[in-house]
């Protein structure tokens, strides 16, 4: 793409053209006129949350017992890792301490996939006390596919938001991805989290193998057709350990341009700068608030000898710290948030 038909490009989506062969040669954009795409975004997100701050969220991961199997992640079913489940009463400290300590008021619970009663029960009484104590606590679940009943006594039991994302709008890309599961399932629990009150968040990976730059067109057109609270961009990184091992990561300037897109199309949402984006590049979760990210996760919860046992994307994590966070988000002229963003 040449200077100037990129330039016309962000001329048009500032005119609030988001047809197909802009969003195709924005994903495209790179140097000076990823710059000014980035800029676009930016603004959009002044508009949306004047206030310039950035959400902070502690993460605790309660447990890695999943049943599916993602071919691009090092857990799952066919994972010979430890298993291990944080106890009622270990979860329960370490949310007191990132509570307390940290002056946290956003907390996010991560699982594998695990729909047993058990599990759900054990998470249930989770959440039902962490409500009880504070209940200016936001409680986000990200546990995968559940049942109606599940989500809902989730619900019931103080669980505001939950992220599901659904990888791919490419539904033979998606079950070659991840075979145990089909997108119509996945989408009919979006819709149950919907229609039960939830805050949901979605999104896509990006850079899977076999995923084409239509797949991306169609993934920005899935994220708005539900109401979503949060929407996220994440870069496929392969698991070391994963059916995806020998596949090349996915592209960063790719992810940072969709995520740009997103807040230009959606502007009203909740969007994460990932820990994919640093695993890639230095100074990518910067670059994921200069494209117009405003939320970042803070992994001050897992206890730190429980955190190999939980590597999605990679068994070399990166679980950076407050001051890290502290840095970035200065640099990028935001503020953090005291509490959770609307």
């Amino acid at each position: 793409m040449n200077d100037k038909s990129s330039g016309k490009v962000i001329a048009n989506l500032a005119d609030g053209d988001l047809s197909r062969p802009v969003i195709s040669a924005a994903l495209q954009c790179r140097g000076s006129k990823q710059a000014n795409l980035f800029a676009l975004a930016r603004q959009q997100r002044s508009v949306a949350f004047p206030s310039e701050e950035v959400e902070v969220r502690s993460v605790i991961e309660v447990s890695n017992v999943c049943r599916q199997g993602c071919r691009y992640c090092n857990m799952g079913l066919k994972s010979k890792q430890e298993k291990y489940t944080i106890s009622y009463e270990e979860l329960l400290r370490l949310a007191e301490f990132v509570y307390e300590k940290k002056n946290r008021r956003v907390l996010l619970l991560q699982s594998g996939e695990n729909c047993s009663k058990d599990f759900i029960d054990h998470l249930t009484e989770c959440v039902e006390e962490l409500h009880r104590r504070h209940p200016d606590l936001v409680l986000i679940l990200c546990c995968g596919n559940l049942t109606e009943a599940q989500y809902r006594q989730l619900y019931n039991a103080g669980a505001r938001r939950y992220v599901l994302k659904f990888e791919t709008s490419n539904p033979t890309l998606y079950r070659q991805v991840k075979p145990r599961d089909t997108l119509q399932r996945r989408l009919e629990c979006l819709e149950t989290l919907l229609a039960l009150g939830y805050q949901v968040g979605s999104g896509n990976i990006v850079g899977l193998p076999g995923q084409t730059l239509g797949d991306l067109l169609d993934d920005l057109e899935l994220v708005g057709r539900y109401p979503l609270a949060m929407q996220s961009a994440t870069v496929f990184i392969p698991g070391e350990s994963s059916d995806y091992k020998n596949e090349p990561p996915g592209d960063v300037d790719t992810t940072l341009n969709l995520m740009a897109l997103m807040r230009i199309r959606y502007p009203d949402r909740l969007m994460p700068t990932t820990s994919s984006l640093e695993k890639l590049r230095d100074d990518g979760q910067y670059w994921g608030l200069m494209a117009g990210a405003n939320t970042v996760t803070v992994h001050d919860g897992t206890p730190p000898e429980l955190k190999h046992l939980f590597p999605i994307y990679s068994t070399k994590r990166i679980t950076l710290q407050d001051d890290h966070f502290r840095a970035v988000v200065e640099r990028a002229q935001l503020k953090f948030a005291t509490k959770g963003l609307k």
